[in-house]
């Protein structure tokens, strides 16, 4: 029935009147407001006790801003310490670096309140479900994953975990059981969010509508740190720098960069030295500006720059590391239990859905 006094939301939602009273207002917002909320869902792999500098720009930094610029999105954050143990078969390692990772976003400002973080090993729903991600997918599939083409690389066949070939099958069930309607990653992890995509379809078309399909994010702002050797920082190069390094320690690899044989008065051209590289990252644009100005009219020495390198971490790091020394343990494990509490549910319909679906469930 059609009036064109009636204003009727679908899926049979209250409808509005003409004659509307600020509370119905009110009331058809919120709903609206529901119906166009976002899912943004990622993870953290707790593979190290720290987040290096590199890891801080590159992840922490622009999930943080994306946060920020979609207030009214769902924020997703799973620890992804089942992922870890493909690498690291230490069990108290696993345990502390989970807790401290946790520890470190919420230093750098992942509000622990409004983001759902949880531990999918405490969810049986994620182990369940890979089972049956498991049995549906191919091994030629796995085969041509970057992950298992780069442990081959490293290692021999032989000497690979069964967890590591399917590591991509696990994570696209972290991802698909939440029904995310975005993933935020890097260029390097953008196949598997493919693989959950092309899963989802699949699924989806043989079993019926089952899985929402996730959009890939990938920021085109994130930074990668080029350090004094040309290659992006990372502890496989033993070039980092950690968020928890004190202030010796970041003297002494800021010290270490090298730089040209250029002198105090001669002009320089800032994009070719990595000392301004390093800075720029910590600068506002008008600082930035100012950096440059001087690296092109000569003047400024190399050991200056560094000096203001050194400054400019500091001034970064220094919060985040007494934020980070005034959280304890028990506060990430608390939290932990409480979102956990808020995302059990949907884990378990989601597989409770699969289940009948895929024959199950009798």
């Amino acid at each position: 029935m059609s009036n064109k006094n009636t204003w009727r939301i679908r899926n049979s939602e209250p409808k509005l009147e003409k004659n509307l009273n600020f509370s119905t207002i009110i009331s058809v917002f919120r709903i609206l407001s529901n119906i166009m909320t976002k899912r943004i869902l990622t993870w953290i792999k707790p593979t190290d006790s720290q987040i290096h500098l590199g890891n801080y720009f590159w992840a922490v930094v622009p999930f943080l801003r994306m946060a920020k610029e979609n207030p009214d999105a769902e924020i997703f954050m799973f620890l992804a310490n089942m992922h870890a143990l493909t690498a690291l078969h230490d069990w108290d390692a696993i345990r502390n670096n989970s807790i401290n990772i946790v520890k470190l976003y919420a230093a750098c400002g992942a509000d622990l309140n409004r983001f759902y973080i949880y531990n999918p090993a405490d969810i049986p729903a994620h182990a369940q479900m890979n089972r049956v991600f498991s049995c549906l997918t191919i091994m030629w599939t796995m085969e041509r994953m970057h992950s298992y083409k780069e442990a081959l690389a490293k290692w021999n066949a032989w000497t690979i975990s069964v967890g590591t070939f399917n590591y991509p099958i696990l994570m696209a069930a972290d991802i698909l059981i939440y029904d995310a309607d975005y993933v935020p990653v890097g260029k390097d992890q953008k196949q598997h969010v493919e693989y959950a995509r092309d899963f989802a379809e699949k699924f989806n078309r043989e079993y019926g509508e089952t899985f929402k399909v996730p959009e890939p994010l990938i920021d085109s702002r994130v930074a990668t740190i080029i350090w004094s050797d040309w290659r992006k920082m990372s502890k496989s190069y033993n070039n980092y720098i950690w968020l928890l390094d004190d202030e010796k320690a970041i003297l002494k690899r800021v010290k270490q960069i090298p730089t040209s044989t250029q002198t105090v008065e001669e002009p320089k051209n800032p994009d070719e030295c990595n000392v301004y590289n390093l800075c720029k990252l910590f600068l506002t644009p008008e600082e930035d500006k100012a950096l440059r100005a001087r690296y092109l009219k000569g003047g400024l020495s190399f050991k200056e720059a560094k000096d203001y390198l050194f400054e400019k971490i500091m001034e970064t790091l220094t919060p985040i590391q007494k934020k980070y020394a005034e959280i304890s343990d028990e506060e990430i494990i608390k939290i932990l239990k409480k979102w956990k509490e808020s995302v059990s549910p949907i884990a378990e319909k989601k597989v409770e859905d699969v289940y009948k679906k895929v024959g199950f469930t009798l």
